[in-house]
């Protein structure tokens, strides 16, 4: 059973490896996300969201759901490693 769990690792770390060779040169200026949507942020997060700090506009209004979903998941991960390390009387 160990074997089959090492074999099916190394395949999934293959195909991931594997995907990986599309992704643009790190820090290429003419990357999708360069090109495009860090020109949009750049000029017009501070009018667009009245937030005069780039990084809380992207972050707080942008991509406001996925921060939140995000806490949220952190949230429920601290409840079950308390619920795990408890002690019971």
């Amino acid at each position: 059973m160990k074997a089959l769990a090492f074999v099916a690792t190394l395949v999934t770390g293959a195909i991931l490896l594997y995907g990986t060779m599309d992704f643009p040169a790190w820090g290429d200026p003419q990357a999708p996300a360069s090109v495009h949507l860090s020109t949009h942020y750049i000029e017009e997060a501070v009018a667009e969201t009245h937030v005069p700090n780039i990084v809380t506009a992207v972050l707080g209004d942008y991509r406001g759901y996925d921060t939140m979903f995000e806490t949220i998941v952190i949230y429920c991960a601290g409840l079950a490693v308390v619920s795990v390390l408890r002690r019971s009387r």
